[in-house]
């Protein structure tokens, strides 16, 4: 409930200072839903290590696993370089090809 209301409030607020909503089909419109938040998009209680672990690796893998760039670490708003400082990642993390190097990779 507590979520419902955040997510409600935060709507509220952002269409009423101009923000954009994306089109409704008429399943969201029946439902009373708006076009602000992503579908399908629910919250999550992180429950030990290994699922916020699991968790990072979902968002730092994201950006090639949707064909943006080949490796995490060349998605320059990505939180990844800050954990790279921080020694939770190797900076070729997500980035090992088995065996093949990859156009541009010499010298790098």
């Amino acid at each position: 409930m507590r979520w419902r209301w955040i997510k409600r409030e935060f709507s509220r607020e952002w269409l009423a200072c101009g923000g954009l909503e994306q089109p409704q089909p008429v399943s969201r419109r029946r439902e009373r839903r708006r076009g602000v938040w992503q579908r399908r998009f629910w919250e999550h209680t992180i429950r030990d290590e290994a699922d916020l672990e699991a968790h990072f690796d979902y968002i730092h893998y994201n950006p090639v696993k949707h064909g943006l760039v080949r490796r995490p670490r060349d998605w320059p708003w990505s939180s990844f370089h800050r954990w790279v400082r921080a020694g939770q990642y190797d900076i070729n993390w997500g980035g090992d090809v088995i065996g093949i190097q990859l156009p541009g990779d010499a010298g790098e």
